[in-house]
């Protein structure tokens, strides 16, 4: 193609192609929302101007009814809704990044300011490009038409010469493609506009990370959730498989027992993980805001945990446990769970000793359990509870701390019984 084709093609993409006509729509939507404010302008301005008829073609009258109306939809964009229909219809048809375009309404003095800025210019240019759509074409049309059809030559009162015929061809096309450049220019012009008036204030960007920071915090809250429950459930219950394995493989009958209470205790550890599993996924199910609340078990059920750990544990208490309020409750029983869960991974059968204690101002956990020797091959893709741990630990203004010390693995938490959440 050559360079004035592409210059021609380029030139009737930008004046009709479906971007200009999208906002050649939005801005006849805007000339139809300025209507009502017209007509009241109508009614104001009309005694002064002898009570003409406002469709009757008086220009002062139009005008100034339309001078009424401008002040009017101002005082509309600076209602709370105006910005996010307007943010709505400006994504749609004016082909701005929905990025650059704030979400929610407009609740500070500055936003409410600048909606309103938007609202008055796409009614206020909205309605002279629909007036303009309304009123030129037809005349445009009948001056290129006028030359073949006499009636309408006559209705125009222009000569019927071949000269004026050309001229009144061009200056009918150039009518139309004129209202297209113009239809065009105004609808860029309101796209450029809209990331400026229709943008995010920085309360707005303020509000949206405090939203980001909650919405991370709860998934990291509930992928610790899964972490504990269903990561201390697979390790014991991969402990007591491998326990009644080996039993069945010695062919000792008098073993048959043990073998039964491991699969019980299986079924058991299976079935209250997937419960577990359930009350997860549904606040992950859930919409809304994100006030779903996951109401995991707390030190009152310790002694079921501990039951069904899969390893011999020695449990010492101090204080009253079941008085810890729930938040802190549940915090401690989940601390507990992955120490077990830990022990398991790492030292296999190896006893633990476990110390709670409950004093005035503090919950104390401490876990010890030997280091192996030779420590058994790690599971793929752990590592992140110790993590959890210390996260856990953190958000009630406390602190944990885990590591080896003279051949002992060590896990100890001080939680705040008066916690941040």
């Amino acid at each position: 193609m050559t360079q004035p084709g592409r210059v021609l093609r380029s030139a009737g993409r930008a004046l009709f192609g479906r971007r200009a006509r999208l906002r050649w729509v939005h801005l006849v939507l805007g000339g139809a929302l300025l209507m009502p404010f017209w007509l009241v302008g109508t009614v104001v301005v009309g005694p002064l101007t002898g009570g003409a008829n406002p469709f009757a073609g008086s220009l002062a009258l139009q005008f100034g009814a339309y001078a009424v109306a401008l002040p009017l939809a101002a005082v509309a964009g600076l209602f709370p809704m105006a910005r996010p229909l307007s943010v709505v219809v400006a994504r749609t048809l004016c082909g701005v990044p929905g990025e650059r375009l704030a979400d929610g309404q407009a609740r500070t003095r500055a936003a409410r300011v600048r909606t309103a800025g938007w609202f008055t210019l796409h009614l206020g240019a909205g309605a002279l490009v629909s007036g303009a759509s309304l009123a030129l074409p037809p005349f445009a049309v009948g001056l290129i038409v006028s030359p073949v059809f006499p009636g309408v030559r006559d209705y125009l009162r222009v000569p019927h010469d071949v000269w004026w015929s050309v001229l009144l061809v061009l200056a009918g096309t150039g009518m139309l493609l004129a209202l297209a450049a113009v239809s065009a220019a105004v609808g860029a012009l309101l796209a450029r506009q809209a990331p400026v008036l229709l943008g995010p204030t920085p309360a707005d960007r303020l509000a949206a990370a405090e939203r980001r920071a909650t919405e991370l915090a709860e998934r990291n809250r509930l992928a610790r959730e899964l972490h504990d429950s269903v990561g201390h459930a697979l390790s014991a219950v991969t402990l007591q498989a491998g326990a009644a394995r080996k039993v069945l493989d010695s062919g000792r009958a008098a073993d048959v027992e043990f073998v039964r209470e491991a699969l019980a205790a299986i079924e058991e550890t299976t079935r209250r993980t997937v419960g577990e599993l359930d009350a997860v996924l549904g606040l992950l199910r859930q919409d809304g805001d994100g006030e779903g609340r996951l109401d995991g078990p707390t030190l009152s059920a310790l002694e079921g945990l501990l039951s069904r750990s899969g390893v011999s544990v020695t449990l010492h208490t101090r204080g009253t446990l079941t008085a810890v309020a729930a938040p802190v409750s549940r915090e401690a029983y989940r601390i507990v769970q992955e120490g077990l869960s830990n022990a398991l991974r790492h030292a296999g059968a190896s006893p633990v000793t476990l110390w709670i204690g409950a004093g005035e101002e503090e919950l104390e956990i401490r876990m010890e359990n030997p280091v192996p020797e030779r420590a058994p091959v790690q599971r793929p893709g752990g590592g992140r509870g110790l993590r959890g741990v210390a996260e856990r630990a953190a958000l009630l203004g406390g602190q944990a701390a885990a590591g080896p010390d003279d051949g002992v693995w060590r896990l100890s938490a001080r939680l705040p019984l008066a916690g941040r959440r």
